[in-house]
Parts: C-alpha cells; structure tokens; sequence
C-alpha cells in the first residue's frame, strides 16, 4: 500500500519498538497529524477477552470530558410528549413510522446516533438489517433506549461515545482532534481508559490490555505502554 510524503516522514519520528507514556503518546500524535484538516485521533485498545463469549462482552458508553469535536447528528424514534421533549434537548430528527420508512425506502442515513424509547423498538427493530452494520442500533447498554430522550440527545450532542469489541476483540474510538492539543487529549483519553479497565469481565484470564495504540486519521500508530494503564 503506497504511503503518502506526510505519512512516511511521521513515521521516521516514531520508535516502532518503543512503548510510550500515555502523555508522551499523544503528544507525538498530535505532532505527526499533518493533513489539511483537523484529524481525528483514536484509540484502538486489543483485549484478552474472547468476544464470541457473552460473558467476555467488554461495551459500554461515557461522555468524554472534551467531547470528540464532531458535530453529532441525533435521529430519535419518539411519539407525543417524548418526541417533543427530544426536539427541545436538540435532536435533529424526529419521528416514528415516519422515519422508519425513510430510512427504508429513501435510504436516509443523515445521522450518526439513532436514540428511542422503548415503546419504539418494535418499529425501530424492523431496522436492525440496516442500522445494525452501521453501529446505529438503540442499545439499553449504551444508553441510546430511554425514557429519558432529552437527556439521551444532550449526552450525545455533549461527546458520548459508544465502545464495543469487534469481532478480533479490539475497541476503536475516537478520542478527539489534533486541534484538542495533548493535555484534552489525555483527559480523554483517561476517561475512555478507565471505563474500558472498569469493563473487565469477571471471566477474562490473563492479561486484559493486551495493546493499545493511538493514531490520528492519516498518521501511524503510536504504542501506549499498556502495563502503565493497570497500575
């Protein structure tokens, strides 16, 4: 794969045997973000947890204190007082049946989190082909089904993110952008941290942060030293 000037010229400035302090890490992230936009920076965190397990299943949600810097488009599925309640808290889109055949015969995708009352699951799991490989399914766990929609709309509007393994047992999320400097950043990145150690199944063996590394959208990856994150 043909790696751009940027990208190999921040790659020189990282020791790929090195396992850096956390602080160390997101500092020479920000350094190596050189693009023309505000890159994104993640953290990818590999568990010792075996995901085809539901007792081993690491999710969950948490607000980072910084937010993520993206500006996030909430669709709720709500009736009544409810719906009105989640236009208020300033959700984006609202409706029911409504928006469940928009979604299906418009292909109308202008979201990036699906909220609902649980009243509307039925409707919404009609959904499930479509919003599931998306990660836009309403999920109790995530906070994302409630009965409290308006405080479901502001937690995501604030930088709610959602973390979930894939199916090679690593969580992908972002932590925020190049434009947050390394002292949000780490914040962030604590906060994330914390709520991924505090997840642990009581069935995981051995060693559970097997690695994790942060990056931004068009840079290389930087190692954490993930035996620090245990401590």
């Amino acid at each position: 794969m043909h790696k751009g000037k940027k990208y190999v010229d921040s790659a020189k400035t990282i020791d790929r045997s090195k396992l850096y302090d956390p602080a160390e890490a997101l500092s020479t992230v920000v350094s190596t973000a050189k693009a023309k936009f505000d890159e994104t920076i993640e953290l990818h965190v590999k568990l010792g947890v075996d995901s085809r397990h539901a007792d081993q299943q690491v999710r969950g949600a948490i607000v980072l204190p910084h937010g993520t810097g993206k500006n996030v488009r909430v669709a709720v599925f709500a009736k009544g007082a409810k719906a009105d309640e989640a236009l208020a808290a300033g959700a984006d889109i609202v409706g029911a049946e409504d928006l469940m055949e928009r979604i299906q015969k418009e292909n109308f995708f202008e979201f990036d989190v699906v909220i609902a009352t649980p009243d509307m699951m039925g409707i919404v799991g009609r959904l499930g082909r479509v919003l599931g490989p998306k990660g836009l399914m309403p999920n109790p766990k995530a906070g994302t089904v409630s009965m409290d929609v308006a405080k479901a709309v502001q937690e995501s509007k604030a930088g709610k993110i959602e973390y979930r393994l894939d199916k090679t047992n690593i969580i992908h999320c972002p932590i925020g952008k190049a434009s947050f400097g390394a002292e949000k950043l780490q914040d962030n990145f604590d906060a994330l941290m914390g709520a991924i150690i505090k997840a642990k199944p009581a069935a995981a063996k051995g060693q559970y942060v097997r690695s994790c590394v942060v990056a931004s959208t068009m840079g290389p990856g930087v190692k954490v030293n993930a035996a620090k994150l245990m401590a």
